[in-house]
């Protein structure tokens, strides 16, 4: 697909919304769907649907809508989920067991093919079929397989140093759970920062402000 200039991470970061209704929708056996029809369901504006398509050239057909199947497809399509990106993970604990066992990776363009930490009651084990390897194979792993993606699921104060390395070594996206605004110093990084805790407190604000009425 060519690459479009432009386009702002707002409509960006609403593809995978619609890419989930609309799986949603064809799952349930609907054919076809209104802009006012899916507006409805994922509380936009039918407005806001079309301008957000139409950044991407436009699918439905003024009357007539747009095809279910084929729209969720072709966003698809825009996002690369066909696409088999290499990933690995650092931090085999709670949360990054937790990420590898329960994130279908594969469905959303990547493939798990490393995991790795430094706690040797952690080291050996496996996840998803993966062995969890020592840190210190890290470099080897790397140069041999070069991984296109990280997910770090480290504590806060090891990130920082730790992207660094993996920088040096060619990894230049990470899907980054720690504590920590991961802004590498290189240009070409390309940096998702996961603050679970930021959407309970969005959550907290929202319930104390209904509260309020």
């Amino acid at each position: 697909m060519p690459k479009r200039d432009h386009i702002s991470m707002s409509v960006v970061r609403r593809l995978p919304r619609y890419y989930r209704f609309l799986s949603e929708l064809r799952d349930k056996g609907v054919v076809r769907i209104s802009s006012r029809e899916l507006s409805i369901k994922m509380g936009l504006t039918a407005s806001q649907i079309r301008q957000d398509l139409n950044c991407f050239g436009g699918f439905g057909q003024q009357g007539y809508g747009y095809l279910v199947d084929q729209l969720q497809k072709e966003i698809g399509n825009i996002l690369g989920l066909s696409h088999s990106y290499r990933a690995i993970l650092i931090g085999a604990g709670n949360l990054g067991r937790a990420v590898a066992t329960h994130m279908s990776f594969e469905a959303r363009g990547f493939t798990m093919t490393g995991i790795f930490d430094k706690n040797p009651s952690l080291i050996g084990g496996e996840i998803r079929g993966i062995k969890v390897l020592p840190i210190d194979q890290l470099e080897s792993f790397c140069r041999q397989n070069k991984p296109d993606m990280a997910v770090l699921c480290v504590p806060r104060d090891s990130v920082a140093q730790l992207a660094e390395g993996m920088y040096a070594l060619g990894i230049k996206n990470y899907w980054n759970f720690s504590h920590y605004d991961l802004t590498i110093r290189h240009s070409d990084v390309i940096v998702e920062n996961v603050h679970m805790s930021d959407s309970l407190m969005t959550l907290c604000y929202r319930i104390s402000e209904k509260n309020k009425d």
